[in-house]
């Protein structure tokens, strides 16, 4: 196993990151206070990484080519997001590449169908669903006449932040975002949600696991844009359940790093809705909220290192993305109890510029300071009608 002594912090473990977004430039401030030094290979030049990791290679993420020059300067690789080149990497992995989480793993965040068949296999809770190839495929018909109401449609690769997700309003129009996708898509329920929530967990190489406390999620279409702890509403059965459940994901698909599970509180109890196998929107609380980051974990977790303890920092915190408004504004500053993150892009209206994450005694007054920091950011987005677990 890959690892560095506690006793020799002059040994540096070499990270290579698939993607330079603002994922990256996180890892990379985290990356500060470890014995790692970083390299990523971006998109481009403009790439919000460069700010944090001055290794700066130029490439697509799904080129061979790319990513074996990024191989070849790095002990270990780890992803800034899944749309990548499974294959090219499961190649380097067996040629001796270490590829943390393995590209095996990662197929179960790339892929929905993959995803939701294998999860649905081991008896775990998903809303139910069909996949299907095609507006003609003759498991369509059947599982609509079966569904109790209306359906929600989903690429199986490549959507992201709530794109390659259609909630069709008749029959038809299944058929036509089916056949219009042109390849692989999952068909699910469409759920009376009861609240979201994510669970965050991060495994090492070893088997080990550390477990973040669960946080509420708040959704605006299709984006999260509030992240709340303790989650709301959610009692101690429940918030362990969904814990034993993103471990028991952990363990079964041998995640190396941040496993995020995205989940649906339903009157069936937790379904998961998503995964990620790498740091998340969901945990970027933790860089002010925890004693350990999802970043330095991940980070620890992919050289090899002692997780660090995900204890919380303050009894209620909030996180709000920030959302491009209609006119560019700059960043608040941050203060004692204020954390705000610039991810340096360029604004457009409806991009995720940011977020500011608000630490306090009280609940009220904490969510007042995170949305009013946001809110003076200019973000597009109003405080969402909160329904939680119960």
């Amino acid at each position: 196993m890959l690892t560095v002594s506690r006793r020799d912090r002059e040994t540096s473990v070499r990270i290579g990151i698939v993607g330079g977004g603002q994922l990256a430039l996180m890892m990379g401030e985290a990356a500060h206070d470890l014995p790692v030094t970083l390299s990523v290979l971006a998109a481009s030049e403009e790439d919000p990484a460069r700010r944090t990791i001055p290794d700066f290679l130029v490439g697509a993420p799904t080129d061979p080519e790319a990513l074996a020059a990024l191989a070849a300067r790095v002990d270990v690789i780890t992803l800034d997001h899944e749309l990548v080149n499974l294959e090219a990497l499961a190649a380097l992995e067996s040629h001796g590449t270490l590829v943390r989480p393995h590209p095996a793993a990662v197929r179960f965040a790339a892929d929905k169908a993959h995803q939701r068949q294998a999860l649905a296999a081991w008896g775990l809770p998903v809303p139910r669903f069909g996949v299907v190839t095609g507006g003609d495929d003759p498991e369509l018909a059947p599982f609509l006449d079966a569904a109790d109401g209306p359906v929600v449609v989903k690429a199986a690769t490549g959507g992201y932040d709530g794109r390659g997700v259609f909630f069709p309003d008749s029959r038809a129009a299944v058929t036509d975002i089916v056949r219009d996708l042109g390849g692989v898509a999952v068909i699910e329920e469409r759920l009376a949600l009861l609240g979201e929530a994510a669970q965050i967990v991060v495994r090492d190489p070893a088997g080990d696991v550390v477990t973040y406390p669960l946080v509420s999620t708040y959704q605006a279409g299709g984006t999260c844009v509030e992240v709340d702890y303790p989650a709301r509403g959610v009692d101690a059965a429940a918030a362990a359940a969904a814990a034993a459940l993103a471990r028991e994901i952990a363990h079964r698909i041998d995640a190396i790093g941040v496993l995020a599970v995205e989940l649906f509180w339903t009157e069936r109890g937790w379904l998961v809705n998503e995964l990620a196998l790498r740091p998340h929107n969901t945990g970027h609380w933790t860089i002010e909220g925890a004693r350990t980051s999802q970043f330095a974990n991940h980070l620890r977790a992919v050289a090899g290192l002692p997780l660090g303890p995900p204890t919380p920092t303050a009894p209620h915190i909030t996180m709000v993305n920030v959302l491009g408004g209609p006119r560019a504004t700059p960043a608040p500053a941050s203060g004692p109890h204020l954390g705000v993150h610039d991810y340096a892009k360029s604004w457009r209206p409806g991009r995720k510029l940011g977020h500011v994450t608000a630490t306090g005694a009280e609940e009220t007054p904490t969510r007042v300071a995170a949305w009013g920091a946001a809110r003076a950011w200019g973000t597009r987005e109003e405080e969402p009608w909160h329904s939680s677990p119960s």
